[in-house]
């Protein structure tokens, strides 16, 4: 394990927000790539990186859905790209490589949960091909970009909701296993973690450093669609009329505060020479290794803070890298 998975007293809370963590911090000269960033914690993240200077590029499957979103949002640049399609990911880095330009932050924020089981065009489960296999790819094909920069970081968006389940490497695309939209979600998560441990692995000798994080229960960004009424109220983050319980220390935050931890990853000088660990509430997070329980669910995973020892363990990482390019019929020359 990560002898870097500690917290080192950020100075931030879970109340912090984005305006917070972004203080001071200087952006201009600095292009940033945030997939999923036309909603949400996405949105957030884009337009906190755009004050404080940032060139910003958003991908978005649906282009004109995704402009209309951030029409209040002047200069993002808003390009094609669909993460469940592997030519639409390699035509979006090709367009970006083909500037000849230097990525230095790429947020990988895009990401569906817990919906009815579906597949893939290749024949993989929608979570894991969305949330980790397209991400996978776009970071491998956007690493010359990141070279470039001579000092990049990457960030995923991960989620406490690793706790429901670390990767099942015998079957991570339910092929021969009953499909739990939970399971298969808290797979998706895990890999986003075990990414990052594996990228900042091999990119930290050339100052590429990743890092993942848990950007708490944001209600009302979409994410939820799939999710009873009554299971995110009994998690406590709704009430029974349906309105947001927002209370940061229980986890139930604004959409200012759950990005904090995603631009923190990004930005924050208090990261240099760290990396391939997993942040929560603006801090790198405490391993828990606490015995899997059956009746883990969302309710529960409400209370839980700290990290998982499977989505940081480097075989693991070393595991999933070696799936995801034989899944994806690729070689990362990383």
């Amino acid at each position: 394990m990560s002898t870097n998975q500690k917290p080192i007293n950020s100075g931030f809370t879970s109340s912090s927000t984005t305006a917070d963590v972004i203080q001071g911090i200087d952006l201009h000269g600095k292009t940033a790539i945030v997939t999923g960033g036309s909603s949400g914690l996405g949105r957030e993240t884009v337009r906190t990186f755009l004050a404080a200077g940032a060139r910003v590029i958003v991908p978005a499957r649906d282009l004109e859905r995704a402009r209309r979103q951030l029409s209040e949002i002047k200069g993002v640049e808003v390009l094609k790209m669909d993460l469940l399609s592997p030519a639409s990911v390699d035509a979006f880095a090709n367009e970006f490589l083909a500037r000849n330009e230097p990525l230095h932050i790429l947020v990988n924020s895009a990401g569906i949960m817990a919906c009815p089981f579906s597949k893939s065009s290749r024949g993989f489960e929608s979570q894991f091909a969305t949330n980790h296999l397209g991400h996978f790819q776009l970071v491998v094909q956007l690493w010359p970009a990141l070279l470039k920069a001579k000092g990049a970081r990457v960030v995923s968006v991960a989620s406490k909701g690793h706790w429901f389940s670390p990767i099942v490497f015998e079957d991570p695309t339910f092929d021969h296993r009953p499909y739990d939209p939970w399971a298969a979600y808290g797979q998706s998560k895990t890999a986003n973690i075990l990414l990052v441990v594996e990228l900042d692995k091999r990119g930290k000798d050339k100052n590429i450093r990743a890092f993942a994080l848990h950007p708490g229960g944001i209600p009302g960004t979409g994410l939820e669609k799939y999710v009873p009424a009554e299971q995110i109220q009994a998690a406590g983050i709704i009430d029974k009329d349906g309105k947001p319980i927002l209370d940061p220390e229980k986890d139930v935050k604004t959409v200012e505060q759950g990005a904090a931890t995603q631009v923190w990853c990004a930005t924050s000088p208090k990261l240099k020479d760290l990396g391939g660990v997993y942040c929560e509430n603006v801090e790198v997070a405490p391993i828990v290794d606490e015995s899997p329980r059956d009746d883990f669910g969302i309710d529960r995973s409400a209370k839980t803070r700290g990290v998982r020892p499977y989505a940081i363990d480097p075989i693991n990482a070393s595991r999933l890298w070696e799936l995801s390019e034989k899944l994806l019929g690729i070689k990362a020359d990383i």
